[in-house]
């Protein structure tokens, strides 16, 4: 029987065929949670057991605990969190970074939590992210993450699979970020509605595993289920370097003859860099319809543009200017080690002698976090997902989405800047 990526993914961890549209209880391969929801979750988890003589996650080595959403804790409330979490995985084995390791859409992937035909399940919404290396990763909230510690399984239907096919060679300074914004300006907001969207195509095997994270993130934003795209040769480098024993099984890809419930297909050859305007990221517009509106901040960082070759390509089109007079620029790698990179490279401190606040990696300001908030009226201009009202400080206060390079052009302007022409 002919399957898509996703198919096949569910079908092992089901233990039997499926095809979209089934409903199956599926076996676990890694769970994450962080410090937001993490709290719910563990809650949940002592109501499930209450009573029973096991009080244990079903397998201490699948669960993953990371805080970067309030780090380091910035109110009681959180202080309380991070003391909840901590006694919870000592208490239960479980691997926490805590403080010290970065967002968790990072470092999962990075610190080789997640392989291809993996199905991985994280309390929050851009856990998609690690479709990138050809795994099956959704977002779940608190009360099914706590199913998930008490059994290592859970309940889904096997989603329908969105197809696009990406063709053609990026010009310059068009990233894959302008790319995943093109797309869902097109399909808009639910337009893959619990779909797999799924990634192929020249331009995507030609991509880097950073630039398939960006991507994958950002399928939740046009209502995906999960961003998926085939494990490749890159794939294998990638994890190669993170697991000692990787051997790239070549069965995880969609057969050509698949059922797909849609395909769509895209030349970038003459595509431009693309801007989300306020306050929805399917208005999506080039970025020649929004170039001179005026700005007060520029964040660049988050799970979907914080690693080292965003900060490299910011670092480029600075080269050595400083910083608009009035503009604030705000710099949050997405781990340590990919602050690292950047502090070898030397980035770090040319960050700064340009007039940018450089920050140890979180979440930052994606959230709505404890600093880099956006006051009333102020407009900003960010590298992360969401342009929401209120996402990032002030529900009277308007932000963009870009790229990287965007981001840098523009903070040497105090506009938004098209990068190509800087």
């Amino acid at each position: 029987m002919a399957q898509t990526l996703s198919e096949k993914i569910f079908t092992k961890a089901a233990g039997k065929n499926v095809k979209a549209g089934d409903f199956v209880l599926a076996n676990i391969d890694c769970a994450m949670t962080h410090d937001i929801t993490g709290p719910l979750a563990v809650e949940g988890f002592r109501e499930i057991m209450k009573g029973k003589k096991r009080q244990k996650v079903w397998d201490p080595d699948k669960v993953i605990i990371l805080f970067d959403h309030q780090v380091p804790a910035d109110s009681l409330n959180a202080a309380a969190n991070h003391i909840l979490l901590r006694e919870f995985a000592s208490e239960q084995g479980i691997l926490n970074y805590d403080v010290f390791e970065g967002i968790c859409h990072q470092v999962m992937p990075e610190k080789g939590h997640v392989k291809p035909g993996d199905l991985v399940v994280g309390s929050d919404s851009h856990t998609c992210t690690y479709g990138a290396l050809g795994a099956f990763s959704t977002g779940i909230g608190s009360t099914d993450m706590a199913f998930v510690f008490a059994t290592g399984k859970l309940w889904f239907r096997v989603p329908e699979t969105f197809r696009f096919n990406i063709e053609g060679k990026l010009p310059g300074r068009v990233y894959p970020k302008d790319l995943i914004l093109r797309v869902i300006g097109d399909a808009g907001v639910e337009g893959a509605r619990y779909m797999a969207c799924e990634f192929c195509g020249s331009t995507i095997r030609d991509m880097d595993i950073p630039g398939r994270m960006t991507m994958c993130n950002m399928a939740i934003e046009m209502g995906g289920k999960a961003g998926i795209v085939e494990a490749d040769a890159a794939t294998e480098e990638y994890l190669k370097e993170r697991i000692s024993d990787f051997r790239l099984d070549q069965h995880w890809k969609s057969d050509e003859d698949a059922g797909f419930s849609k395909i769509k297909s895209y030349d970038v050859s003459d595509l431009s860099p693309q801007v989300a305007c306020p306050h929805n990221v399917d208005n999506v517009k080039p970025v020649e319809e929004v170039e001179g509106t005026k700005i007060n901040q520029v964040f660049v960082g988050s799970c979907t543009n914080g690693r080292f070759e965003d900060l490299e390509v910011v670092a480029e089109i600075m080269d050595g200017e400083k910083v608009a007079k009035g503009v604030r620029l705000l710099i949050i790698p997405a781990s340590h080690t990919e602050y690292m990179k950047a502090l070898r490279a030397g980035y770090i401190e040319k960050f700064l002698e340009a007039g940018a606040l450089v920050e140890s990696p979180c979440c930052g300001p994606c959230m709505g976090g404890s600093f880099g908030l956006l006051g009333k009226g102020e407009v900003g201009l960010s590298t992360s997902n969401r342009n929401f009202k209120g996402r990032q400080g002030s529900p009277d206060a308007f932000v963009y989405l870009s790229s990287p390079a965007t981001a840098a052009a523009s903070a040497l302007y105090g506009e938004i800047k098209d990068p190509r022409n800087v």
